[in-house]
């Protein structure tokens, strides 16, 4: 047991100096205290530790089992018994038929899986007994360092960690204030099948392999290295052990790979992982640590320092992270609010980089080889949540790899569409993996829902509304298109309305009715939103680049034969077309997949369709508060869509909290899923700027709790970058920065005028509180209140 003065001694800050960091007084001791830092492909978990520290590592391809085909032979032959059983309601026999025929082989897909550790045990040189003193572990936001800092037997210790995407390497310095004293060990250990060894005088190697799972051979090969480059003192490697004696100033580089090489397949080459991991550790010690801690910081501050929301920091600020969480609901730290969102970014920024894997349930940490839900990627909600702040938190490149995964699916899913439903196009269903499957899998009452793939393509017309940008959207459009002809092959016709319909589905992950089939039913009205919004991407999106024209009509032909939204008995928005939500068995269930027009679809707003923004204002108070980590993520966002800041605001609270959110900040589903930070990060930039509804919406849920502030740098479709200040609860000035020159619309509580270069804007104002106005590439535009 580590010793520890009182906390007396610690340092302190004011809440004024608090800045955008995480810090706590002693180290951690559990998996959820640790600091992440990531560069997209490489991340670590930093403990802290005194007399030992623990960097838990993970490489974002290191999943079990290797590339596999899921389709079913049997689900084409027996798809439209399946349907049939479906429209006759009898829903627990069409479950036993989409179980058996239906569900991907096998049926449950591979999981992401760790690394392993860097292990450094500590040599106190006699000190070992030592007082700790002025201890502080902290991770700096701003410049994505983790730190480490206290006093042993009257020497200073300081220790920065960081993840280089330059570079491409795990950087540790550690450092010692009085000459020699700093001497260890480090070596590396792994969960899954390893051995390690010494391959040069400064330098340890572990090389294994992932797992075997789901009768599936574990294909890929990793090789994890560690470097150690000292200034001074002695260094030597022998038996997987590494040895710094005498040593004032020490960096230690940290490289891992596999021999990944797509979702098809990996290469063969037995040395492929040594050579993938060598190549950046060779380039990163050719440098100083003055040098890569500098090219780190600012390639992480070029993302960061984009977006910055400023709170007033009450002297809570000062106290420990945890404390803060824990103390939250009092209500006396907003700053709180700030350091939350700018980690939500930050977290983006670490495990989300052009060319790595998309953001998966843990984002890129985990310390386990099957952890929860595998790790893997569900697209129900939590993978589309994962990058709601992409655009709007003006961090745009982070969402490549969403992209990158679509090309992978509409590949693997065409697949799918051919073999299980006869169709053109692709299709994936609720969850994916590293090898891409698109089959269905879990089961039928989770897995036979064929929209995930479609709500995730939506993401290319987004990307477009934010940027305008045209030629990505042509290179992109097959993606759209694709994901369209699967469903204009697969739906079909409901005999008893005649309406189109997605069959067998279901609402994710809910039952309208007990027993084991309870959840299949044909066209949910999730199912309808989400197509209608495809089909009229589609046909946007072709005509804007004048290809498919045929295409574009047949999709707009089907999205007239969707069934409408409906609303039912008790004043809600109906989660199936029936109107089955009073009898569900889960009157509190957590998924909300219905309101997906509010949010973050754009079909309800309060002055386009009143009677549904209504009904979607009553079906979130029947379903209540309640709900998993990522669940009260979405309804922050649904009650700021709704414009009650208050609402939204009592569920970020009810969130903050110990039984939600770890020490380290990382949301609770429970146990850990990243997607609630990243969906809370979302729905805090949605209480100041939204955009959904063809105009800038500013400020249209701030919460009462929070009447002063401001926000600079988040993005708006229609490509405009917004920066908004407030005081007593009401606008206090606003700028826009035009992007494309695009004619601009902007709401506001009260009447603004426009002022460009010092000069007022001609303007147009069609109702009360909204403004229009045309703006010039480049131009930027203050809106200051009349």
């Amino acid at each position: 047991m580590e010793p520890y003065v009182s906390t007396d001694h610690r340092p302190e800050r004011t809440g004024a100096d608090a800045g955008l960091r995480l810090w706590y007084p002693r180290p951690a001791d559990e998996w959820l205290r640790a600091l992440p830092v990531g560069n997209g492909r490489l991340g670590a978990m930093v403990f802290g530790g005194t007399d030992t520290e623990r960097l838990q590592l993970n490489e974002d391809t290191l999943w079990a089992g290797g590339p596999h085909d899921y389709d079913n032979p049997r689900a084409l032959a027996s798809l439209s018994e399946a349907r049939r059983l479906v429209f006759e309601g009898r829903w627990d026999e069409a479950r036993a038929l989409v179980d058996s025929d239906l569900m991907g082989v096998p049926v449950k897909q591979l999981q992401y899986q760790t690394v392993g550790d860097l292990l450094l045990s500590f040599d106190g040189g006699g000190t070992e007994d030592a007082e700790v003193s002025g201890y502080r572990r902290e991770l700096d936001l701003a410049t994505a360092v983790a730190s480490v800092e206290y006093e042993r037997g009257g020497v200073r210790h300081r220790r920065e960690v960081f993840a280089s995407a330059p570079d491409g390497v795990v950087v540790v310095r550690l450092t010692a204030d009085t000459p020699g004293a700093l001497s260890f060990t480090a070596s590396l250990g792994s969960p899954l099948r390893s051995a390690s060894s010494s391959p040069d005088p400064t330098g340890i190697a572990l090389d294994g392999r992932g797992d075997d799972a789901q009768g599936i051979a574990g294909a890929l090969r990793f090789r994890c290295l560690v470097r150690a480059v000292a200034e001074d003192g002695e260094v030597c490697s022998a038996d997987g052990e590494l040895r710094v004696t005498g040593a004032t100033a020490v960096t230690l580089l940290v490289s891992a790979a596999t021999n990944h090489r797509d979702w098809r397949g990996v290469d063969d080459d037995p040395g492929a992982a040594a050579v993938r991991a060598a190549r950046p550790l060779t380039a990163a010690a050719a440098r100083s640590y003055a040098e890569l801690r500098a090219r780190h910081v600012a390639d992480h501050a070029a993302l960061f320092d984009r977006v910055r929301l400023d709170l007033p920091a009450t002297p809570a600020a000062a106290r420990p992270t945890d404390e803060r969480v824990a103390d939250f609901a009092r209500g006396d730290d907003p700053h709180l609010v700030a350091l939350y969102f700018a980690y939500g970014r930050y977290l983006l920024i670490a495990c989300s980089r052009p060319g790595s894997q998309p953001a998966n349930l843990q984002g890129l940490w985990n310390d386990l080889t099957d952890p929860p839900w595998g790790g893997k990627y569900t697209i129900n909600i939590n993978t589309e949540m994962n990058y709601w702040p992409a655009a709007p938190a003006n961090l745009l490149e982070c969402w490549e790899p969403l992209f990158d995964l679509l090309d992978d699916l509409a590949a693997a899913g065409a697949r799918t569409a051919r073999a299980m439903y006869g169709a053109r196009g692709w299709v994936a269903h609720h969850n994916t993996d590293l090898w891409r499957g698109t089959a269905p899998v879990d089961g039928a009452f989770w897995g036979m829902w064929p929209t995930g793939g479609a709500w995730l393509a939506l993401s290319v017309w987004e990307h477009h509304r934010f940027t305008g940008d045209t030629e990505a959207l042509r290179g992109r459009y097959p993606v759209l298109a694709g994901a369209a002809r699967f469903f204009l092959d697969s739906l079909v016709t409901d005999p008893a309305t005649g309406e189109l319909v997605t069959c067998p589905s279901l609402s994710p992950e809910n039952a309208h009715h007990p027993g084991p089939g309870g959840s299949l039913c044909a066209g949910p009205t999730m199912d309808n939103e989400i197509l209608r919004d495809l089909f009229d991407a589609t046909a946007e999106c072709a005509e804007l680049l004048g290809v498919d024209e045929e295409l574009a009509k047949e999709a707009r032909a089907a999205r007239d034969r969707l069934a409408p939204m409906r609303v039912g008995a008790l004043g809600q928005l109906q989660e199936w077309r029936e109107d089955w939500d009073a009898q569900a068995p889960e009157q509190g269930h957590r998924h909300v997949s219905h309101l997906y027009a509010l949010h973050p679809g754009n079909r309800i707003t309060r002055r386009g369709t009143p009677e549904l923004f209504e009904a979607a204002r009553t079906t979130l108070e029947l379903r209540g508060d309640a709900g998993t980590g990522w669940s009260l993520a979405w309804k922050i966002n649904f009650w700021a869509r709704l414009e009650d800041g208050a609402r939204s605001y009592k569920l970020l609270a009810d969130q903050l909290t110990p039984e939600r959110t770890a020490p380290n900040l990382f949301d609770l589903h429970p146990p850990f899923q990243i997607d609630g930070n990243f969906g809370a990060t979302s729905g805090i930039a949605e209480w100041l700027v939204q955009s959904h509804a063809g105009e800038v919406h500013l400020l249209p849920a701030l919460p009462p709790a929070l009447p002063e502030g401001s926000v600079r740098g988040l993005l708006a479709r229609g490509g405009f970058e917004v920066g908004v200040t407030w005081r007593g609860g009401a606008l206090a000035g606003a700028e826009l920065v035009s992007r494309g020159g695009r004619r601009a619309r902007v709401r506001t509580a009260g009447e603004v005028r426009v002022l460009h270069d010092g000069r007022p804007v001609e303007t147009v104002r069609p109702e009360a509180g909204v403004v229009e106005f045309g703006t010039v590439a480049g131009g930027v535009y203050r809106l200051l209140p009349e």
